[in-house]
């Protein structure tokens, strides 16, 4: 492949990084833009409790996290899998290991240690980044169209691939700017809409102003057919935590649906009911609910505000349940939420560039050369590492789609149905 060729990479998070890697191995020059004053602002806060890079549980059920996506995104992920990126990591002087949840973090359980070696890995290979530039469309000759502190500024490039994130956390760069872009050129784009998102609760001012920010821990959350262990955590307007994270995308649609969801938390799942009735039968003498709900059944301060607050609106009195009844809503408390907490506080996006817009090369249908990958598409998953390791195979599947496509001499994928 000739050396001339020149590639516009835009976005610097780790899709768009992870295919000019591969275009730069190809014998291309890459050049990644990026809006921000740094490269992969969201990728180095992902990393500051841990970064959680992919899983270590096996393929198939590794491909089920990513729900109606998992078919299309598979060949990309087998391409570049879970051990893969382990491998990738290790070649760059990090290696990683596999915590008790079966999530795969670098030993140094930071982003910038790998960060840094891998832009010294690209700027070697001779990829250059050009911060400052906010992709604005295409001029009327099909040139790259940015917005510099220095101007405006335009672009050729045989190929270009778009890696600009989805709209989570906007103040790290993916605000979703890219949207009425491609819109205006035809391209289908599913609503962007919170994923792996916190969810809106009419607390009680009382409830608020004192568990704002306390834990409930060792939990179970159920909604529907589905229930998931793990923490949530009170906020001024809801709750949030990854538990609630495993559920976001259910949650989210029946709200949407139907104005609210109710999500039932078990606070003692690991107790069966008729021990939590027996414990809850002993006679009380003096002690207060909260004293007997604290001692019998073990529960935090937090746990039993919630069911504090879960009575009141409800209507009941705790202290007058009997104690089966007592037991069920310890193990079922409802909670209603109202709404989600918004795309701007949510840890990633749903919705994006339809699956149909798109060749097996990531290159879309519509704008031949131009190629998409990581959160611009229609695609979600869970946390515990399933976003990343998508980030970075679809990253890399589109730029081995580059290759390709110059090797073909631009021509589209056959797929059945297209032209």
């Amino acid at each position: 492949m000739s050396s001339l060729k020149h590639i516009a990479v835009i976005g610097a998070g780790p899709a768009g990084l992870m295919a000019a890697e591969v275009l730069a191995g190809g014998g291309v020059a890459v050049t990644v833009y990026d809006a921000m004053p740094s490269v992969a602002r969201k990728f180095l806060m992902a990393g500051r409790g841990g970064l959680n890079l992919t899983h270590s549980e096996e393929l198939p059920l590794f491909l089920s996290r990513y729900r109606d996506a998992a078919s299309w995104l598979a060949p990309a992920i087998q391409a570049f899998s879970p051990q893969q990126l382990r491998d990738w990591c290790e070649a760059l002087g990090e290696a990683t290991f596999t915590g008790s949840s079966g999530r795969v973090f670098p030993v140094a359980m930071k982003a910038s240690p790998l960060l840094r070696a891998w832009l010294r890995r690209l700027d070697a290979q001779g990829v250059r980044v050009e911060l400052r530039h906010r992709w604005t469309g295409w001029d009327d000759r099909g040139h790259l169209t940015f917005e510099t502190p220095n101007g405006p500024h335009t672009v050729a490039a045989d190929a270009t691939v778009l890696a600009l994130g989805g709209a989570s956390w906007p103040r790290l760069g993916s605000d979703g700017g890219w949207v009425p872009i491609l819109a205006a050129k035809g391209v289908a784009i599913a609503a962007l809409r919170p994923a792996n998102c916190g969810f809106t609760v009419a607390w009680s001012d009382i409830f608020r102003d004192r568990f704002e920010g306390r834990p409930l821990k060792s939990i179970a959350l159920s909604f529907g057919d589905r229930s998931v262990r793990g923490e949530a955590v009170v906020t001024r307007d809801g709750i949030e935590g990854g538990a609630v994270y495993a559920l976001s995308a259910e949650l989210r649609e029946a709200v949407a649906v139907h104005g609210e969801a109710v999500l039932h938390v078990a606070l003692r799942p690991d107790v069966e009911a008729a021990d939590l009735t027996k414990k809850l039968s002993a006679p009380r003498g003096k002690q207060s609910l909260s004293n007997v709900l604290r001692k019998a059944a073990q529960l935090s301060p937090v746990a039993i505000g919630l069911l504090q607050e879960v009575a009141k609106s409800q209507g009941l009195s705790l202290s007058s349940l009997p104690p089966e009844r007592l037991a069920a809503l310890i193990n079922a408390a409802p909670v209603r939420l109202t709404g989600t907490t918004g795309l701007a506080r949510a840890i990633s996006t749903a919705g994006g560039i339809a699956r149909e817009e798109l060749d097996e090369n990531f290159m879309l249908w519509r704008l031949p050369g131009v190629f998409a990958a990581g959160e611009m598409l229609d695609w979600e998953a869970p946390t515990g590492g399933y976003l990343l390791q998508a980030s970075f195979a679809t990253g890399a599947a589109a730029g081995r789609g580059v290759m390709r496509w110059l090797a073909s001499n631009h021509k589209h994928a056959v797929i059945p149905g297209r032209p």
